[in-house]
């Protein structure tokens, strides 16, 4: 049996990957979190972007439309079962997000 396509590791590892590489070659990404370079696109030294936080609303605004796009698929295929499954999912990597940016934002004020 194939894999299902709303697998919810598969759409966070998918997420994962559009915040962490945003359109960005993977080299170059890898570099810039490796803090191998810190020259923004302008070519110039920043302090900003040696920060690799996004805002809150954007990390969850991006988990709300991964998994608002596959919850209407399910929904065009009346799949029942499968749009449970992603409620479920969503709440749960929403919670898990919420706990990471927690401790994110903690560790930026020490």
């Amino acid at each position: 049996m194939p894999p299902s396509p709303f697998n919810p590791r598969r759409l966070a590892l998918g997420a994962a990957k559009k915040l962490i590489f945003e359109n960005e070659d993977p080299e170059t990404a890898l570099e810039r979190l490796a803090g191998l370079t810190s020259i923004d696109n302008r070519g110039a030294l920043s302090p900003e972007s040696k920060s690799m936080s996004r805002t809150r609303s954007t990390i969850l605004d991006n988990l709300d439309e991964m998994y608002r796009e596959a919850f209407e698929r399910a929904k065009a295929t009346g799949d029942q079962s499968q749009m449970a499954t992603l409620d479920f999912a969503y709440r749960r990597e929403q919670l898990y997000f919420e706990i990471l940016l927690d401790v994110r934002d903690a560790l930026e004020r020490r």
